[in-house]
């Protein structure tokens, strides 16, 4: 019998770093996972340690394949945050901070430090930023780089020599490839393909110095994901690994971008989904963790207000990608959750119960709220007097306003475990008419998105998924394999070994779809009543900004 092969996935997230060994069919053997740094030197400012995050990937790695034969690793492929490396000269860390560690080198995906910049980059109306919605975030690189010119001229700015994103550091310490992926640049650094890096941008938002030796800071050359990359592994990296070297590696993705490779391209025959028989093009991908990525894509460029993108072979070679966002998600729930007088009691509930259901805080939370509705009227239902506006940490599409703060309507003096139970549920409601939002303005520019893929670790919170059916009228896939993202990583790894030909094969190969959640239509007229509320929320905000800003 031939010897079975298997694909690394590696996952560098927010705050881990997870492999899996993958077999050809999409199958996870096994995984591992490591806690990464995060510092916040400062309020907005968050950073990490490039030197800490390789070495948790080597440490994954070594333990996922530790049982099988470093022959049967046919390829290997990373996925990270969107966080910007710098590097000197000589490759070594330079600090991005005031306090000068050399160690801290990463301005993480959510350090909003460069919001002046950003906006000062979107007054420019300079033509790359149609391809972002028509507004730069603080969330890209752009702005980012210009805050460390302006703020940290002599101790980072002189120094560096080399600019990566995350996935590309790594593909980087892999292979010593100095090519990055399309993924990254398109996405968050306004590299537009065929043409490339538009000069001009770079020199009218000063950052000029960028446009010198044909790019090389911010890389000169690129390819599309999955690609292989130099001769694979380098000496150094595969021991480093527990690898052979020469094992493949295939050019990076963003983690939002694995976890849409990981469920959006499954084979849905048999399932009864709208999407049946339907170009890929009917599909979101929603990738749900601490913040959420909505992923669609298009065989012809469709601009989006508010939406990044079109992204020409950022996730699927040759097709357009769109990418809306919620920039807290996860994080926003559990801002709700533990904020709240009754967490104590909550947690207290939880562990009297846990020896006998293994529930975590979020299980418990939803089976009170089934008990509140006791039966009767949906839980939905709960959430008609208590409305929330969840853009605590801004809006990232479809308003693109950084400004934007969350609201909460409908409190009384009552802080009681109900009181806490009901206040999650809208949130997580709130969410889902987010992503109607966002829907709505795809829906409008051109797209026809039938069904959901979820994945993340939200999408394994019942009440999440479901409320997000019934609120968006679309029916929800889950995949087979919960590891969705690690699974789209060990797709850029199949795809650089050449076993497949070749991403959308693998795609279809690797990814199988576990669950379908339907939506209920019964709560139909009870979400359209609720998105309009949703919507007044935001008017109502802009216009109290609007009467305080009177003079």
């Amino acid at each position: 019998m031939a010897e079975t092969v298997y694909y690394v996935g590696v996952d560098v997230g927010t705050a881990s770093v997870r492999a899996a060994l993958v077999t050809r069919t999409g199958l996870v053997q096994s995984t591992a996972q490591e806690p990464i740094s995060i510092w916040e030197p400062q309020s907005d400012h968050y950073v990490q340690s490039s030197t800490e995050i390789w070495d948790k990937c080597c440490t994954v790695v070594k333990r996922v394949t530790q049982n099988v034969e470093r022959s049967q690793v046919r390829g290997i492929g990373f996925d990270a945050t969107c966080s910007l490396v710098v590097l000197d000269q000589s490759f070594q860390p330079v600090p991005v901070s005031q306090d000068g560690d050399r160690r801290r080198n990463v301005v993480m995906w959510m350090d909003h430090r460069a919001e002046e910049q950003a906006a000062r980059i979107t007054n420019t109306g300079h033509r790359v930023l149609s391809r972002v919605g028509g507004v730069m975030s603080p969330e890209m690189q752009p702005p980012k780089l210009l805050w460390l010119k302006e703020n940290l001229k002599e101790r980072c700015w002189n120094e560096a020599a080399h600019f990566f994103d995350l996935p590309d550091f790594l593909s980087w310490k892999a292979t010593g490839s100095l090519t990055r992926s399309l993924c990254t640049l398109v996405c968050k650094w306004t590299y537009c393909p065929p043409e490339g890096w538009d000069a001009s941008f770079w020199t009218s938002i000063g950052l000029e110095d960028l446009v010198e030796n044909n790019f090389s800071k911010i890389g000169s050359v690129t390819c599309p994901p999955g690609s292989p990359l130099g001769d694979g592994l380098t000496q150094e990296a595969a021991a480093d690994l527990g690898l052979d070297p020469g094992t493949a590696v295939g050019a990076s993705l963003i983690d939002a971008h694995a976890g849409g490779l990981g469920v959006i391209g499954a084979d849905v025959k048999g399932f009864h989904l709208p999407c049946e028989d339907q170009p890929i093009t009917s599909r979101m991908a929603m990738i749900c963790g601490t913040s959420t990525c909505h992923m669609a894509i298009s065989e012809q460029p469709l601009f989006v207000p508010g939406v990044w993108g079109p992204c020409l072979s950022a996730m699927v070679p040759n097709m357009w990608l769109n990418e809306g966002g919620q920039s807290a998600t996860g994080r926003l729930i559990e801002h709700m959750v533990k904020g709240h007088a009754a967490y104590t009691q909550l947690q207290e509930q939880t562990r009297q119960r846990l020896p006998f259901t293994g529930e975590n805080i979020y299980n418990y939370l939803n089976s009170h709220l089934s008990s509140l509705a006791n039966a009767g009227p949906a839980v939905d239902l709960l959430g008609s007097s208590l409305h929330v506006w969840p853009d605590f940490h801004g809006n990232r599409s479809p308003l693109a306003d950084p400004t934007l703060k969350g609201m909460v309507i409908g409190l009384s003096l009552s802080q009681t475990l109900d009181d806490l139970a009901l206040l999650y549920l809208a949130t997580v409601q709130s969410l889902a008419l987010g992503t109607l939002h966002i829907l709505e303005a795809m829906k409008e520019a051109g797209h026809d998105i039938r069904t959901l893929f979820l994945c993340g670790g939200l999408s394994k919170n019942g009440l999440f998924v479901q409320i997000h059916a019934n609120a968006t009228g679309l029916p929800v896939v889950l995949p087979d394999q919960m590891e969705a993202v690690l699974i789209g990583a060990a797709v850029l790894g199949a795809c650089a070994s050449q076993d497949y030909s070749s991403i959308e094969e693998a795609m279809e190969k690797m990814a199988k779809v576990g669950k379908v959640v339907q939506p209920d239509r019964e709560l139909k007229s009870f979400y359209e009543r609720k998105y309009k509320v949703f919507l007044r929320l935001f008017a109502h905000q802009r216009e109290y900004q609007a009467l305080m800003n009177q003079r």
